[in-house]
């Protein structure tokens, strides 16, 4: 159950950060769900780091943390993912 939380989690971490991100990321669902899996990870790392990770009632910080790492993550994944597609001459950046 863990996994299905965490692509659902993932997803929906994804999705926000590429509509926080300025442009368009020509990257597929199934990248900004990994991307968002990936940044809620870095997120909640940094809450550990911090001692932040589990508080009393709504962890809002950790959630923001997770929010802000699901950002970098897809804003540094989608310029590799141009890279490697080849399509980085193509892009318009506003």
């Amino acid at each position: 159950m863990s996994w299905l939380w965490a692509i659902i989690v993932g997803l929906v971490l994804g999705v926000i950060a590429r509509a926080i991100l300025p442009g368009k990321q020509d990257i597929p669902l199934w990248l900004t769900t990994v991307f968002g899996i990936l940044g809620s990870i870095l997120g909640n790392a940094v809450a550990g780091w911090i001692g932040v990770r589990d508080t009393d009632g709504i962890d809002w910080t950790r959630h923001v943390l997770q929010l802000i790492g699901a950002v970098a993550v897809v804003g540094v994944g989608d310029m590799v993912w141009q890279s490697v597609k080849g399509n980085r001459n193509k892009r318009q950046r506003t």
